[in-house]
């Protein structure tokens, strides 16, 4: 009888505990939400900046052949920027490869402007008094596609193996922690600090959330971050070998992610914490 007891006590506090615990989540993930629905407008999102400097960027003449970057071609021809970023990555004849954004401006940083990228590729992430063009690059161009949605295309055989790579990767595990995406990413309900991590092993909302929202500017950090920055982040955080910048390796892991989040809508650049 005394242990029949105990042991129901010691469920019902288990049960209170949980319950307190779960609705201490919806209030934090409710705020996480006001906060953000806040600071949602263009007026209030300092990400709006780096769209501002990246149309300068695209439209000024660099390099030895002293031209814009405005004969390069993101995938729907020169100089044509809607729904270019909704679209890739992608395989590009010219170059014979699949890349996404940053692999692709740095291509025609140095086939159509006959730019040195060192320097561009040394700001690859933006710091204080440190502006990076690529960042700049993406916000503007990304913000063409706002409110289009993602449509990465998968019809050539190098795209197809790309996602095929790119979902090796996601669940390839690792480094000294011996973390995968997947440890922190296939899961429904897992969170980090305040934060709720997207379950982006399977294709829909969750997925299409993720995705549309970057590139963002973040408040922790007071800069515009690309999802290059992002994976580039994840692997240092799950204590990979850091990938270099604009490696395949990332881009493949971008062509699955972006094949889960088919169909959402793209609204950038976004505010993120």
């Amino acid at each position: 009888m005394r242990l029949t007891t105990v042991g129901a006590a010691i469920a019902a506090i288990w049960l209170i505990s949980f319950n307190i615990a779960a609705s201490a989540q919806d209030a934090s993930e409710k705020e996480i939400e006001r906060y953000r629905a806040m600071i949602s407008d263009p007026l209030s999102n300092p990400g709006f900046l780096a769209v501002d400097r990246g149309e300068i960027l695209w439209s000024e003449k660099r390099g030895t052949k002293n031209v814009s970057l405005e004969g390069c071609d993101l995938g729907l021809g020169a100089s044509k920027l809607e729904g270019a970023f909704a679209q890739l990555p992608r395989f590009f004849k010219d170059s014979d490869r699949v890349m996404d954004l940053e692999q692709r401006l740095l291509w025609c940083m140095q086939n159509v402007q006959g730019l040195d990228t060192k320097d561009v590729v040394a700001r690859r992430f933006s710091g204080p008094g440190k502006p990076s063009d690529l960042e700049d690059l993406v916000a503007f161009i990304a913000n063409k596609s706002s409110g289009m949605k993602i449509k990465a295309p998968l019809a050539h055989p190098k795209e197809q193996e790309m996602a095929a790579v790119g979902e090796a990767l996601f669940y390839r595990r690792g480094g000294v922690m011996d973390f995968s995406c997947a440890t922190c990413h296939a899961d429904e309900g897992k969170r980090i600090r305040l934060q709720g991590l997207p379950n982006l092993s399977k294709p829909g909302k969750q997925p299409q959330e993720t995705m549309g929202t970057w590139p963002t500017y973040r408040v922790s950090q007071g800069a515009l971050r690309t999802m290059q920055h992002r994976l580039w982040d994840c692997y240092r955080q799950q204590r990979w070998p850091i990938p270099e910048f604009g490696s395949d390796s990332i881009t493949a892991l971008t062509v699955f992610l972006q094949k889960q989040a088919m169909g959402g809508e793209l609204v950038v650049p976004s505010i993120k914490r």
